[in-house]
């Protein structure tokens, strides 16, 4: 085989990063982990990876993550690297869907979640092990379960996925298998025509078919309930989680003024919904939801996790502000995931490639479209692809999605690995290691690869060495760190028009000189401007359909490229 020679470039010096990343100082979604291939549609003969629902519980200071259709599920201590499990005795055959988890006191760990609805309530004290015992009772007709042990002792369990019916509870006898106690419940269910948010569609744009309520998930902060849900489609990239506020696990629940809480309508890949809540390490809130993938077909999805907090107020709310840029990874202190400040270098950027195959050219590594990809002729270490970043630039983290193109695989594999390095240079023809994974056996769907040194450098070249698709194929290879010129000005001409139709509002704006996009802010008071959405490109509009219709709102922008952020606009007072 053809060797890659590596040539020292004497201008600039830097680390190589071997194997995987040693510092875990940031992480950047989608979660890098080794997705499970799905079989729902082997018959059709569509292979794809998928990852969605995700229940992230602690147990004895380390945590489990459970993730629908997987086939075992995965450990981590830091809630950044994350090993699988393969499960042993007495878990489900065909794999948990839309699972729910719960710690009891640090003595046992619960999971529920078969697909058929009927299932009864594992439990281990050791889940490291695999193995889990199974109550012998059977809990019915239950779709998306939520399981939650009070600290009281009592116990519920809250469900719903459906475009019509609402998310239901009940009591059960913790003591006597998990027997229901009395009758169910009805909490809450969508109401569309003063929730735009819950909208069927992408951005929330069919209103013909009603949305669906699912994933319920219930946090205890401060005495108070905060039971999240789901809506209104994991495929659509408003797919997000909202909030109802009580009193008592079974209610009466209130919709909190501020929602979505975890909501992700833009950037390189969408949606933050159907998740799970956790208190991570330094007692921080962290909350893991589905992202919408759907290039190989519809229900292609991927994790992503999201700092979370309570403010003075009891809001709860979660940041996702560059949601799918760099942040600070939860065991790094004092920063509770805050965005790392490195910016895009390679959105846009020109690229060219070994070869293209299919008609899916190299373009599609740097449009910030998760659906474009670029497809190689083959998948051996003849394959090389370069983005040319049009002027040195300090690059801090790349990281490398990976597209299952006609993979013809479906369940789990072992041994499955990514192997290839990326080369740096100034001028383009001396080329120095700034990341080495040719020695990591490892799957890593969604490399991300935080450098040891920064680099200085104008040309990025990935050089393939062994994947395990048939044909190389690459949704996105995003470049992370700072230019050498200047950040955009402030937004100064920023209006906002709220529609007839009170859920939607246009909001229009000047494009700034140099900027290579926008994140719109807005929240239910000046200082709770928790939400956010990413606008690429100059178009100075975007039409948003997600509003409550009593609800006054506040909102700002921010204009960012390359070299940095934008001070935030005035903010602006919508009724």
């Amino acid at each position: 085989m053809k060797k890659l020679v590596l040539l020292i470039c004497g201008v600039f010096a830097m680390s190589a990063l071997h194997g995987r990343d040693t510092r875990n100082d940031t992480y950047c979604n989608p979660l890098n982990i080794d997705y499970t291939y799905m079989i729902y549609n082997s018959a059709r003969d569509i292979s794809y990876r998928s990852g969605a629902d995700p229940a992230v519980v602690e147990f004895r200071g380390e945590y489990y993550m459970f993730v629908t259709r997987s086939h075992g599920y995965w450990h981590s201590t830091d809630l950044q690297n994350w090993e699988f499990i393969e499960p042993g005795k007495n878990w489900y055959p065909q794999g948990c869907n839309a699972p729910a988890a719960h710690n009891y006191n640090d003595s046992v760990l619960y999971v529920c979640g078969d697909p058929s609805g009927a299932m009864s309530v594992l439990y281990t004290d050791d889940p490291g092990s695999g193995d889990w015992n199974a109550v012998p009772a059977l809990l019915h007709d239950l779709q998306d379960p939520d399981l939650f042990l009070d600290d009281d002792g009592k116990a519920y369990m809250f469900w719903g996925s459906s475009n019509v019916y609402p998310i239901r509870g009940i009591r059960l006898d913790k003591d006597h298998r998990f027997i229901a106690e009395g009758e169910s419940v009805e909490l809450f269910n969508l109401d569309p025509d003063r929730h735009g948010w819950e909208r069927f569609g992408e951005n929330h744009t069919d209103t013909v078919l009603g949305g669906y309520i699912e994933g319920p998930w219930l946090t205890k902060h401060d005495g108070r309930y905060y039971m999240q849900y789901a809506a209104p489609g994991t495929e659509f990239n408003v797919y997000a989680d909202g909030v109802y506020v009580a009193d008592n696990p079974l209610g009466p629940y209130k919709y909190q003024a501020h929602n979505p809480v975890s909501y992700k309508p833009g950037g390189y890949m969408n949606g933050a919904g159907h998740g799970s809540t956790v208190v991570g390490p330094g007692g921080h809130y962290w909350h893991f939801g589905s992202m919408a993938l759907p290039i190989n077909m519809n229900w292609e999805r991927r994790l992503c996790m999201f700092p979370t907090y309570f403010d003075e107020d009891g809001v709860m709310y979660c940041d996702t502000r560059f949601g799918d840029y760099p942040r600070y990874a939860p065991a790094v202190s004092g920063k509770k995931g805050e965005f790392r400040g490195w910016m895009l270098l390679s959105y846009n950027k020109p690229v060219k490639a070994s070869s293209t195959a299919g008609g899916h050219a190299a373009s599609g590594l740097t449009d910030e479209c998760s659906k474009t990809f670029w497809l190689a002729e083959d998948n051996d270490d003849r394959q090389w692809v370069e983005i040319d970043l049009g002027q040195p630039a300090t690059v801090n983290a790349v990281q490398v999605n990976y597209n299952d193109y006609k993979s013809d695989m479906y369940g789990r594999y072992p041994d499955l690995r990514h192997r290839y390095t990326i080369d740096g240079s100034l001028d383009g023809i001396n080329w120095t290691r700034i990341v080495d994974r040719s020695n990591s056996f490892r799957d890593t769907p969604h490399d991300y690869a935080e450098l040891e040194t920064p680099a200085r450098v104008r040309y990025i070249r990935y050089n393939n060495i062994e994947v395990p698709m048939p044909n190389l194929s690459i949704s996105a290879i995003r470049v992370f760190g700072l230019g050498e010129g200047k950040a955009p000005q402030t937004v100064k001409s920023f209006e906002a028009s709220r529609h007839d139709d009170r859920r939607d509002i246009t909001l229009s704006w000047k494009p700034v000189k140099g900027a290579q996009g926008y994140n719109i802010m807005w929240g239910v008071a000046p200082d709770k401007l928790y939400s956010s959405w990413m606008v690429y490109g100059d178009a100075g509009e975007n039409l948003m359909k997600c509003l409550s219709t009593d609800q006054k709102y506040y909102f700002a922008i921010e204009a960012f490229n390359e070299n940095g952020v934008a001070p935030l606009s005035k903010i602006i007072e919508v009724e």
